[in-house]
């Protein structure tokens, strides 16, 4: 008999295989598109409540202007600082994948494991 993994134990196991592909993440967290966190790998003393609401609220206003501009389905967006950026990708209907990485990553790599990770999240979800 073999046991099957909850949608929590797949989502955080999606999360572990995107930090160990990318140890210099600073973090990543999947929500639902309501805001709400599901799983995270976050560094400590972050919020993970607020950056799901953040990252939600990124997410619904990148889709209201890509629909503005008439750019098709938003598959992703990103927020930048001086000391890091966050990647926000859109994981299906239901779910939202926030990647905080620091200045000067690789994009080509990060956008290549998260995409994938997102598509998985959508899968999940």
């Amino acid at each position: 008999m073999t046991a099957t993994l909850s949608k929590q134990d797949l989502l955080n196991s999606t999360l572990t295989t995107l930090r160990t592909s990318m140890p210099e993440l600073r973090g990543a967290l999947v929500a639902t598109v309501d805001g709400l966190p599901i799983a995270q790998a976050m560094g400590n003393g972050t919020d993970a409540n607020r950056v799901a609401a953040m990252a939600a609220t990124a997410l619904g206003l990148g889709k209201r202007i890509n629909d503005t501009l008439g750019s098709g389905q938003l598959t992703d967006m990103s927020v930048g600082g001086a000391h890091g950026q966050v990647y926000i990708y859109a994981a299906g209907n239901k779910g939202v994948l926030a990647v905080v990485a620091p200045t000067g990553i690789n994009l080509g790599l990060l956008n290549m494991e998260a995409r994938d990770a997102a598509q998985s999240v959508a899968t999940i979800l």
